[in-house]
């Protein structure tokens, strides 16, 4: 135990923080871990600095990766363009012209077409006057009965569109029977109607949409092929294919669908009909069940 008083310049029994030892040839050598922990350790300015460089504004981006920085000027750019507005003014107007000069582009869009239009169909001239105002009394009377009745078999068009076509054909000089016939067969067979199997022959377009019940599905011979089988109504039956590229919905036997923009194909003389990635499937008995 060391005899030295308390005033003195070593203290028995402590380690000092940097332990020391004497080599032979009597030299002082630091331990090694102490010095290593010494360099490491911060100094006081580098502390203050990085307190400084954290909280600086040009430093908010330190340490981010070069994706989560460019994401993060992206965001920032994104906010200033949606907030900044070119009159400076936060009761701008800038969102009610846009509505106005949008509605404008689509109204002169649909003018041009129209004219286009109006070189194979002389009524689709925006210029011309509406049929219906070139008809007698009468036969207004009678185009109007004629398209309230027509609406209750043409689902999905309006008494007015019908009207019109009716008007167009008197104008042009066809007789009632045959423009009620015509009008009707032309509103049928239009790009989204429902058409009846029977009536495939003889549309023509490629794209159809038709409806009925899956009476019969077959084990398909290739691997692209989801789902093939037959579908019938009242005026017939025919063959469809669902490719796996359609990826619509799983049919089962004695199931009521509506095939939306299907393909006609032809094979052996007979017309089928093939389910591609444009096509649609609704379910009318599984929509009933889940209004109820």
């Amino acid at each position: 135990m060391s005899s030295k008083s308390a005033i003195g310049n070593e203290v028995s029994g402590v380690e000092t923080t940097e332990r020391r030892e004497i080599d032979e040839d009597g030299f002082a050598v630091v331990d090694d871990v102490a010095e290593r922990e010494a360099n490491l350790r911060p100094t006081v300015e580098m502390e203050i600095q990085a307190k400084v460089d954290t909280n600086h504004p040009d430093g908010r981006r330190a340490g981010l990766t070069l994706e989560a920085e460019e994401r993060l000027e992206a965001r920032e750019w994104e906010i200033e363009r949606t907030a900044e507005r070119f009159d400076r003014r936060p009761d701008s107007d800038r969102e009610a012209r846009t509505r106005t000069v949008v509605r404008e582009a689509s109204v002169e869009q649909r003018r041009v077409f129209d004219e286009r239009a109006a070189a194979v169909d002389p009524w689709q001239d925006p210029e011309r006057a509406d049929a219906r105002e070139q008809v007698s009394q009468s036969a207004l009377g009678w185009v109007n009965e004629e398209a309230r009745r027509l609406s209750g078999m043409l689902p999905g068009w309006s008494r007015a569109a019908i009207s019109r076509r009716l008007a167009e054909r008197v104008v042009d000089g066809v007789s009632k029977t045959a423009a009620v016939v015509g009008v009707f067969e032309a509103l049928k067979t239009d790009a989204g109607q429902v058409l009846p199997i029977a009536a495939l022959e003889d549309v023509p377009v490629n794209e159809v949409s038709v409806g009925g019940v899956v009476t019969t599905l077959w084990e398909p011979k290739h691997p692209k092929i989801a789902q093939v089988g037959l579908i019938e109504d009242k005026s017939g039956k025919t063959k469809f294919t669902a490719w796996r590229v359609s990826d619509v919905p799983w049919m089962e036997e004695g199931e009521r669908v509506v095939l939306r923009e299907v393909s006609k194909s032809w094979y052996e003389g007979r017309v089928s009909v093939a389910l591609t990635g444009r096509s649609s499937i609704s379910f009318p008995d599984r929509e009933a069940w889940w209004a109820e």
